[in-house]
């Protein structure tokens, strides 16, 4: 009996031991898995890239285009939306705040900015619009915002664009500079392919009506006369006479076709197709890209389906 005691005692003596031994090489792995994950904790913020927000998809996708994989980009206004008007909801609040740097187009396009603004923090918001030569609206006291419609005018932007990104990350001078030179070759040829097109068209076809005026800026630099049921979507109206003066162009001027626009309701230009028999040619963007297979979810797309829409429609 006290020979079995013994055993008994002994076995149980070496289960503890071996216990304590798995215990111990347990906690050596559990601290060797750990070991990455404070790695990760202390990365530099040069290794994450910056955080940056702009106030729409034109904006984003432009602006993506530089940053590249050196940061992350995101937007507030959804695509499918017009900017002009736009009301910021708390999601849009916390983007912005969690951001390095807020880019706007400026020129007046973000009048739902100021709400944004004291939630912001010490976030810094940038136009990015700076030297564009502004077309103003009638009266002459506010400006049009749409000068992302002028290639040449993304151009500045682009330049705006990189050197902020430079003075905040002057680790990513290089990347930034080479995206961008990239880039800017894409906007050469993209300009040379309008103005091409746009040969093709003769001159009295080169009339561009749509709801909004959005197009003043592209047909300044793309030889069109422009018209809109209204001039801009914060001053949307689209009354009786509004529309009355737009049917008397189209029928005075014998314009081939009229255009609808993606982020406005097409009632406006049914009426005006109604009334003069002249057929919606198709639709354009504006203030937003496309949506993912619409053949134009970037910038230069969006143009050149514009273009190709304007050409096919008025010839």
């Amino acid at each position: 009996m006290i020979k079995n005691f013994g055993f008994l005692l002994f076995a149980l003596s070496l289960s503890f031991i071996v216990l304590i031994g798995c215990s111990s090489e347990k906690t050596q792995q559990e601290e060797l898995v750990d070991e990455p994950e404070d790695s990760m904790e202390e990365a530099t913020p040069e290794e994450d890239g910056l955080t940056i927000t702009t106030s729409f998809s034109i904006l984003g996708d432009i602006i993506g285009e530089i940053v590249g994989t050196r940061g992350t980009i995101d937007y507030i206004v959804p695509i499918g939306e017009e900017p002009h008007e736009y009301e910021p909801v708390p999601s849009d609040f916390r983007k912005v705040s969690d951001s390095d740097v807020f880019y706007v187009n400026g020129l007046g396009l973000e009048e739902w900015l100021e709400k944004l603004v004291d939630s912001a923090g010490d976030v810094a918001i940038v136009p990015v619009s700076e030297g564009v030569t502004p077309i103003m609206l009638e009266g002459g006291e506010e400006e049009d915002p749409h000068a992302w419609m002028n290639v040449g005018n993304v151009k500045l932007y682009v330049e705006n664009v990189v050197a902020d990104l430079i003075e905040r990350d002057p680790e990513g001078e290089s990347v930034y500079r080479e995206n961008a030179d990239a880039y800017l070759a894409e906007l050469e040829e993209l300009d040379s392919f309008i103005k091409t097109e746009v040969e093709s068209l003769s001159e009295e076809n080169r009339v561009i009506v749509v709801s909004e005026d959005a197009f003043k800026y592209f047909g300044e630099a793309y030889g069109f006369q422009t018209e809109g049921v209204w001039e801009i979507n914060s001053h949307e109206e689209g009354t009786p006479g509004q529309i009355a003066r737009v049917i008397d162009v189209v029928n005075d001027q014998a314009i081939p076709a009229i255009f609808v626009e993606t982020t406005v309701d097409r009632r406006y230009m049914e009426s005006v197709s109604n009334d003069t028999g002249v057929e919606i040619a198709g639709e354009v963007y504006t203030d937003a890209v496309g949506q993912d297979g619409s053949g134009a979810e970037t910038y230069i797309l969006m143009m050149k389906h514009n273009v190709d829409t304007f050409i096919n429609g008025l010839k």
